[in-house]
């Protein structure tokens, strides 16, 4: 029995030494806009695999991830639209300090595939292809959309535009929609326009046009700060950046 102690106090300790230094594995919720889904998606994998931590990516609206924000609903960091910051209240819920950029992306149109594309290469054309389209996919409720109908409002056609808006609940669904028929152009983010059954007609021109910015930011109530750090970190990795551009998408 006595020769058995020793060793018996010695794993004890070893474990104590061992123990500590295995690094947490985190599981962390993160908030982020829909239209930058495609890159995320993608990553997510790989940070999982690199880190060992887990991730659960909410995606959604700015006016959704402000009430999710602002809710009593925990999450450990966000890769939101750069207008999420803007209300007051939203921003308070973020650790103090400068926010990290990780995507921008302007607008365009897209056309189901095989149609003929319009010619949008000045406000003035865009405006006339507009006005001749049948109906519009866009999201509304969005950055995004608030943009794409602001610049209607700029090119004098707000008004004549409501009756022809088929509102999608999703990005994913803007290009869908133009792919079935359902809408004769799409009118959204060019990076969510590249996907099957579309083409892009081609992007706004130079004197509306405007790029959206996804930045980052741990919560101040997340327990996991770290590792939401490790993932910021990641995303402005080369590796990340190659896939955020494969995407259709302009890292930072």
């Amino acid at each position: 029995m006595k020769a058995s102690f020793p060793t018996a106090t010695a794993l004890i300790l070893g474990l104590a030494l061992v123990l500590p230094s295995v690094a947490k594995a985190a599981e962390l919720k993160v908030l982020a806009g829909g239209s930058i889904a495609g890159p995320l998606n993608e990553l997510k994998a790989q940070f999982e695999r690199d880190s060992g931590h887990k991730l659960t990516i909410h995606f959604d609206s700015t006016p959704n991830l402000i009430k999710a924000v602002t809710s009593d609903a925990p999450f450990d960091l966000g890769v939101v639209p750069v207008d999420v910051f803007k209300d007051a209240a939203a921003k308070a819920r973020f650790v103090p300090g400068p926010t990290i950029d990780i995507a921008r992306v302007g607008y365009g149109v897209a056309v189901r595939a095989g149609a003929a594309k319009p010619d949008i290469s000045s406000p003035d054309a865009l405006k006339q292809t507009l006005i001749k389209a049948q109906s519009i996919a866009t999201l509304p409720a969005s950055a995004a959309g608030a943009y794409v109908l602001s610049v209607f409002e700029r090119l004098g056609i707000g008004e004549a535009m409501k009756a022809k808006i088929k509102v999608q609940a999703t990005p994913a669904e803007i290009p869908q929609a133009v792919a079935k028929g359902e809408a004769e152009l799409g009118v959204f983010l060019t990076n969510v326009l590249i996907a099957p059954g579309v083409e892009l007609a081609g992007s706004f021109p130079a004197e509306l046009q405007q790029e959206l910015l996804f930045t980052a930011a741990v919560a101040q109530v997340s327990k996991e700060a770290d590792a939401a750090k490790a993932l910021i970190t990641f995303l402005r990795s080369p590796a990340a950046t190659a896939v955020i551009k494969a995407k259709g998408m302009n890292p930072g």
